[in-house]
């Protein structure tokens, strides 16, 4: 049976109308087109390479290694059909693969850049498994950019301005919502796990089962377009924006991650229990280059708010055992259990990229042998801001960084910080209401 005849198969049997085709682009958003799904499979797929060039805005900057503004060859992966459970006529989506004329892969592609990292990995015998943490907000509808976010409604009418961590009853109020979430995962194989109440008014997070990185990734991606969807069935809007409201928590992408052999044996304990040279290895390789990279964890300019007041985010990457203070977090588990939580990247962040990049440091520690400090005690809110304070300073980072360019591929930094040049600089030309009400009276 050909690639073909597979693809129209497992649509037919769900009566399959459209198909969703798409890429993730440099934010994590969704490029492709729709495809009748009685044409799905039958010909060749096609798109601009310059969708990698597109800035969150929908702006283009220049790509150096594209300058004919070729297309790109498509290839559907057949292992991420799913069904698009809040269609209003049957549907599905897919994940395109993206190639050259020449068959070689589109390198700065996103799902690419994960892919290349995990080849290093294969190469030693590892097998990295993740499992992310992803937290969101709830708003009311706010058609006005100039009005403040606002969390919505619950079962009385009324707007949830405390902050009630964990708690039943608040998660309670958007119960239909949360059910809806939890359909749509269950009919796309994503595999979430445990929801809780956060630190802000209606501030969720959602943890996935540990898995594939790509797998996660992909699945992580899924999320955030269904949670949206599912937000917007009821009259909310849901938001992955770092810091969507001043005086309130940020939202995270934390990233749980172990290295197991090929005979699935966690590398970071030894036989004994104790901890391995590669688990300290990895510590001190996320705490050696994560600040080269921490554009990729923090990609807007509204990230680094997340930084300045912590609520649960890191200002640091102090490491500890059990220690929700720091930004490299050790969980107290059995050693076949061993992991690390990065709890650096905020919620706005790419998936692929973070995963990519977190894996990509710790790859980095383990093979040159690095060392981390000592573990921190007590809070870690305490100690030196170590982190780039500002967008600016990030950037400058990343694109000096010889270690990054080496592990991610030079031309995916150089666009990566293309794109996140002309972000900033389309930011830099807004005048804010802070300088309107406070600077333009006074000086």
């Amino acid at each position: 049976m050909s690639t073909g005849e597979i693809f129209q198969s497992w649509l037919q049997e769900r009566n399959i109308v459209d198909v969703e085709a798409f890429v993730p682009d440099m934010a994590g958003s969704a490029r492709g087109k729709i495809i009748p799904a009685d044409k799905f499979g039958s010909g060749q797929i096609k798109m601009p390479e310059a969708i990698f060039a597109q800035t969150i805005s929908g702006d283009f900057v220049d790509d150096k290694n594209n300058v004919e503004d070729r297309d790109m060859l498509l290839v559907p992966d057949a292992a991420t059909l799913r069904v698009v459970p809040w269609a209003i006529d049957p549907a599905a989506s897919v994940f395109l693969d993206c190639y050259l004329r020449d068959g070689s892969p589109v390198t700065k592609s996103p799902r690419a850049v994960l892919r290349n990292v995990l080849t290093k990995y294969e190469e030693r015998g590892w097998v990295p498994v993740v499992a992310p943490e992803v937290e969101f907000y709830l708003l009311s509808p706010h058609p006005d950019p100039n009005m403040e976010a606002q969390p919505p409604a619950g079962r009385l009418g009324r707007k949830d301005g405390a902050r009630q961590p964990y708690s039943i009853d608040t998660m309670n109020d958007f119960d239909p919502f949360i059910v809806d979430v939890y359909k749509y995962c269950e009919a796309q194989e994503i595999r979430v796990d445990t929801l809780s109440q956060e630190m802000g008014p209606a501030q969720l997070e959602i943890n996935f089962q540990h898995g594939d990185a790509l797998e996660l990734a992909d699945e992580v991606f899924l999320f955030k377009r269904t949670v949206r969807e599912a937000a917007i069935a009821h009259e909310m809007h849901a938001t992955f924006l770092a810091k969507p409201m001043g005086e309130e928590a940020g939202s995270a992408l934390h990233v749980h991650q172990s290295i197991v052999d090929k005979d699935d044996n966690n590398i970071f304990s030894k036989k004994n229990g104790e901890p391995s040279d590669l688990f300290y290895g990895f510590l001190g390789g996320l705490q050696t280059y994560l600040p080269d990279a921490l554009l990729i964890f923090a990609p807007y300019v509204n990230s680094y708010r997340r930084f300045l007041s912590p609520w649960s985010s890191p200002v640091n990457l102090a490491w500890a055992v059990d220690n929700r203070t720091v930004g490299l977090r050790v969980p107290d588990s059995s050693p076949e259990n061993r992991r690390i939580e990065n709890r650096l990247a905020g919620s706005d962040v790419n998936p692929y990229l973070v995963i990519a990049t977190t894996l990509a440091c710790g790859f980095l520690g383990m093979t040159e042998g690095l060392k981390p400090t000592a573990p921190t005690e007590g809070s870690a809110y305490s100690d030196e801001f170590s982190l780039h304070r500002n967008i600016y300073a990030a950037l400058q980072a990343l694109r000096g960084s010889a270690a990054m360019r080496g592990i991610l591929g030079d031309s995916f930094v150089d666009l990566y910080c293309a794109v996140k040049d002309d972000e900033y600089r389309e930011f830099q030309e807004i005048v804010t209401p802070y300088e309107r009400e406070i600077l333009l009276p006074n000086v």
